[in-house]
Formats: structure tokens, sequence, C-alpha cells
């Protein structure tokens, strides 16, 4: 277990934080699924997990370029 990643120390230049909760949240979900569907028991959290991942780079925030520019 590695010390808490602020979201500026995951976040690159230009990335939302919205997109870092997002993308954390759904790796969490995944993480979870993969712990049952496997028998696992879990000592830590699915998003301390996920946060984790994102922080060693394991997992990188992929954005469209155009992001939050238009609203429909």
């Amino acid at each position: 277990m590695m010390n808490r990643p602020s979201a500026n120390d995951i976040l690159k230049e230009k990335q939302s934080y919205y997109s870092l909760v997002i993308g954390v949240a759904k790796r969490a979900r995944r993480i979870a699924e993969e712990a049952e569907e496997s028998g696992e028991v879990m000592l830590d959290k699915p998003v301390q997990r996920a946060v984790e991942q994102f922080a060693r780079g394991e997992y990188v925030l992929i954005e469209q370029e155009d992001i939050g520019k238009e609203i429909e």
C-alpha cells in the first residue's frame, strides 16, 4: 500500500478532475467484480486499489480533445 496520492499527482496537464473520478469509479467497480468472481477476500477497498493503480501509471486517462467545449 502506498501513501495516498493526490489528484494533482495523478492528473496530467489539462486533464479534468471529473474524468479522474469517473475513471477511478469504473476501475474500482471492475476490481470489485473480479474479486467477487475469484472469491478473493479484499483487505483494502476497491477505490483505494484503483487510485493506487492510476498513481503508478498502470491505468491512464484518455480524454477527447473537445471534452467540455460544447453543451448539447
